[in-house]
């Protein structure tokens, strides 16, 4: 067993966990945030992005024990129980998810991109978003809800 100590959306979390298990199987499993999701298991869908330590990274590709004393931002850290985040609401607003799957990773992508670049180009947008797979949608309404978020440069 490894032991594990993260900021885990800044609160310190420990657990034990084998080797072998994955940031995003610890998320999901011992931290109980299910927001990433398992997709495709290999880093080419986004559906489990988050950000570590400010870079934004597939869960699926590391390692618990990699993740040991750093900083990391899931879906579950952006919002209040009584609050979207804004970049939330925007994605609300604007229609941008249909199924929700791939939601948290391309939200987690579009938090870190306007972190990145506060207003950015619909072809910024794009590259930003290009390691998020989503079945439902065209994209279209995901990069006007980052348009708008970043019109109102709000979304800190």
């Amino acid at each position: 067993m490894v032991s594990v100590s993260v900021i885990l959306n800044g609160e310190k979390r420990t657990a034990s966990v084998p080797p072998e298990t994955t940031l995003l199987k610890l998320l999901r499993e011992s931290f109980n945030l299910t927001g990433a999701k398992l997709g495709c298991d290999v880093g080419d869908c986004g559906a489990c992005t988050v950000i570590v330590d400010g870079m934004l990274l597939n869960s699926c590709l590391m390692l618990a024990g990699q993740a040991d004393g750093r900083d990391i931002l899931t879906i579950e850290g952006l919002a209040t129980s009584d609050r979207l985040h804004p970049i939330q609401k925007a994605f609300e607003d604007k229609g941008s998810l249909q199924c929700g799957f791939c939601g948290p990773g391309v939200i987690m992508s579009a938090k870190w991109l306007l972190d990145q670049t506060p207003d950015p180009t619909v072809s910024e947008i794009r590259d930003a978003l290009a390691g998020n797979l989503c079945r439902c949608t065209g994209y279209t309404k995901m990069i006007e809800a980052i348009q708008a978020i970043a019109r109102e440069a709000s979304h800190r």
